[in-house]
């Protein structure tokens, strides 16, 4: 029998095989009309989308388009276009100038001209939700609560007889004055500067011009000093000039044998960040971000820019298909926030960022990818970092040849993830190639990431790979995010449900805080949780496993836990993942619909 791919179950917790239903509460509506239709294709293609070799002669002689082979219920990929999960009415909120009013204090007016919130209180309170639990994380913390009267755990701080807000105010003293635990908001006054196209991005402007005019025959060092002219001169340049700006001058990190939490999109937020360095993890980077986005000064994306004080050293990823927007980006983020380097994204397999030349995109537009790293190395004082795939396509690596370039560019870092763009995750990493990268790269520090899962896979890279300066984990770390704790052990940790279960409530707990308590943010919480539950239920427990460890590519069969949660938590149905999620955040509202990102986990 062949076993390969197969993540090998102790028998008596193997249950047998049985057909799984779709379950269209999180089924596309494209998927759906496949399904209802039987001449629909298995991806959802209408027949006459169909290819047109796949055709078959009718009764009548017309050229007709054969029916879908197989079952057609059999839906496979990706949902690539997800909708909201949920929709929010903004006439069912109070208004924001209200949900902090506290006892003895005056109602305030509204001073605006059209708002949709609510403006009775009392009212407000009889309609709204019951509560979800009895304990409000952010009041319990800090003494008082961000959501105030719209906060979904209320009984902790709103006063049962006059429905105002309590604060112990001097707990809420002492968590300010240690504060700001989430740094680099985005302020107002930066905003509107980018909205109104104010923002003073002259340096940038200056040294990409100075850039074109020298081309590609500058120095890092050159093209420095011709971003910092009017200073009294000795010859052509000042001492101070070429001592404070030469490129080797740059802020340092101790990159050495680090573990690094990837960049890691839609999941690598701040509360899941905040769980990984609580398990070890030493480096940690936000979600990539688009500069074009950022230089809009769109919420979202700034959002990606925040930082918990428990980061200690915290980077930004930027994707960009030119040197002027990331430049300029590179400008504003070093001066807006407080981070410690950047890294530029070369390896975004996504179709939209790759077919604009962004992400690993900027592989096979060579001269655009040195003004990029050259440029952006030189505006900023702190290290600038790249992460890249080994090639754009399967059969052409060129990371290897980049290396010693990018050194020469300026690149303070380099994270090569084992696979090209083709691959994705249908072949292992090759963790081969990323020991010739690191020997290219030589000085310049390398990561390398893939496929590690265990301390075993860790100490498997590093024996491959000596000559990396450390590791960075992505979908290890979401699968089980105690694996940062596992490899500095050096041990593999045979969790409980239970303490699994913690780890989730804990992220609960971080979300609410981070994104809040009242109905926009539970349910927010709620989203990114599932999503991070869509990675969860792969980790196979140690104890139901005939030969540990676990492999990242391998599939179990069918199996129960050693409990009720065990086997819940095991689930691939997005359907037990909306169950886990109601256990810690009430049941999800009407019209609440989560589409999975794989449509395998449709099926109940």
């Amino acid at each position: 029998m062949d076993t390969a791919g197969v993540c090998q179950i102790k028998p008596e917790f193997i249950l047998p095989e049985k057909e799984r239903q779709l379950n269209l509460n999180h089924v596309s509506d494209k998927d759906k009309a496949a399904v209802d239709r039987p001449d629909e294709t298995t991806t959802g293609q209408a027949p006459e989308e169909a290819v047109d070799s796949e055709r078959t002669e009718g009764e009548d002689g017309q050229s007709q388009p054969k029916r879908a082979r197989g079952n057609p219920k059999k839906l496979k990929g990706q949902n690539k276009k997800r909708g909201r999960t949920y929709n929010h009415n903004t006439s069912d909120a109070l208004c924001d100038l209200l949900v902090h009013v506290q006892e003895g204090e005056e109602v305030p007016p509204c001073p605006r001209k059209e708002c949709f919130g609510s403006h009775n209180i009392e009212e407000y309170l009889r309609k709204k939700p019951a509560d979800i639990g009895p304990v409000c994380y952010s009041f319990q913390i800090s003494g008082k609560c961000s959501r105030g009267l719209a906060c979904r755990f209320g009984q902790s701080h709103i006063a049962a007889v006059s429905g105002r807000n309590v604060v112990d105010k001097e707990k809420y003293e002492q968590y300010i004055n240690k504060g700001p635990y989430v740094k680099n908001q985005l302020e107002k006054g930066v905003q509107w500067a980018l909205r109104k196209k104010t923002y003073n991005f002259d340096l940038a402007d200056k040294l990409i011009d100075s850039y074109n005019r020298k081309a590609v025959k500058a120095t890092p060092d050159e093209i420095n000093l011709l971003v910092h002219p009017g200073k009294k001169t000795f010859g052509a340049v000042t001492d101070e000039d070429i001592i404070s700006l030469r490129t080797q001058e740059k802020k340092k990190i101790d990159w050495a044998n680090k573990l690094y939490l990837a960049s890691l999109t839609t999941v690598g937020n701040l509360p899941f960040r905040r769980i990984c360095k609580e398990f070890g993890a030493e480096i940690t980077c936000g979600e990539m971000a688009m500069c074009s986005s950022l230089l809009q000064g769109m919420p979202q994306e700034w959002a990606l820019m925040k930082r918990h004080h428990t980061e200690d050293i915290f980077g930004v990823q930027l994707a960009a298909n030119n040197p002027h927007m990331l430049v300029k980006c590179g400008q504003m983020l070093e001066k807006e926030c407080d981070i410690d380097f950047i890294d530029l994204n070369l390896g975004c397999p996504i179709d939209w960022v790759f077919k604009r030349g962004g992400g690993s995109g900027l592989l096979i537009r060579p001269k655009i990818l040195e003004s990029c790293v050259r440029n952006l190395s030189t505006i900023l004082s702190i290290p600038m970092t790249v992460k890249a795939r080994t090639g754009a396509y399967k059969d052409e690596n060129v990371t290897h040849k980049l290396a010693p370039q990018l050194k020469e560019w300026g690149a303070s870092m380099i994270t090569i993830h084992g696979r090209s763009r083709e691959q994705r995750y249908t072949k292992s990493a090759d963790w081969e190639y990323i020991r010739q990268v690191a020997i290219n790269a030589n000085p310049v520090p390398v990561f390398g990431s893939g496929d590690v899962l265990t301390y075993d896979d860790y100490k498997i890279a590093r024996e491959t790979a000596p000559e990396v300066s450390g590791v960075m984990l992505a979908r290890g770390a979401l699968i089980k995010p105690w694996i940062f704790t596992e490899i500095k052990e050096a041990r593999l940790w045979d969790i409980s449900s239970k303490e699994r279960f913690d780890i989730v409530k804990k992220y609960v707990d971080y979300g609410l805080e981070h994104w809040g308590s009242d109905s926009r943010g539970v349910e927010n919480t709620r989203k990114f949780l599932l999503e991070w539950l869509s990675f969860l239920y792969r980790y196979v427990p140690v104890g139901l496993l005939e030969r540990p460890p676990q492999k990242i590519n391998d599939r179990p069969p069918f199996y129960r836990g050693r409990d009720d949660l065990e086997t819940l938590m095991a689930s691939p149905a997005a359907s037990d993942w909306i169950k886990l999620s109601e256990m810690l955040l009430g049941k999800v509202p009407d019209g609440f619909k989560f589409i999975p990102k794989h449509k395998a986990n449709s099926y109940e």
